[in-house]
């Protein structure tokens, strides 16, 4: 199976104050660091939310927007599934391959982090067009994604207090 990671970058970061994936954490972009940790459990990697590849059905709509743009791109490339994370996700858990398998999975703790498999497209493009509940909770719901259980807590970078914490561990 074809796996295409999606670094989720189209948020606008209004608690962080700036542009959160051009943050610097330990001499390297928040974008940086989310790509290298999706790197290893994945064919290829592209960003969401910016110049490469757009939202969908447009900018605004939340995680789900971004997840839609990227399954929308691994059809038209090839790619079986989609493996998420959010621009502020410096890391992953070791196992994250064990814990997603079989797709469609996401971790507990931050559903952001999916594994998708691009056959759902459908079903998001339905939540999205209805838009009565953009949650990634209520796609997973939707197409029967299990809930993945980990000891390990990703980062969540909400504020510049939260990037200077995590800075140098």
């Amino acid at each position: 199976m074809k796996t295409l990671g999606a670094v989720l970058a189209g948020g606008r970061s209004s608690r962080f104050g700036s542009d959160k994936a051009l943050a610097m954490l330990d001499g390297r972009s928040l974008l940086d660091h989310a790509v290298a940790a999706l790197r290893p459990y994945c064919d290829a990697v592209v960003v969401v939310g910016r110049d490469e590849i757009a939202d969908w059905p447009r900018p605004g709509m939340g995680p789900l927007g971004g997840i839609a743009g990227a399954l929308i791109h691994a059809a038209d490339q090839g790619f079986d599934r989609v493996l998420t994370a959010s621009v502020d996700c410096v890391r992953l858990p070791g196992d994250l391959s064990s814990l997603l398998e079989p797709a469609p999975a996401f971790l507990e703790t931050q559903p952001v982090i999916g594994l998708w498999p691009v056959a759902s497209i459908g079903e998001l493009r339905a939540i999205l067009e209805d838009g009565s509940d953009l949650a990634v909770r209520a796609f997973a719901r939707r197409i029967g994604a299990r809930a993945a259980q980990s000891g390990f807590v990703p980062p969540n970078i909400n504020s510049s207090a939260d990037l200077d914490r995590l800075a140098g561990s």
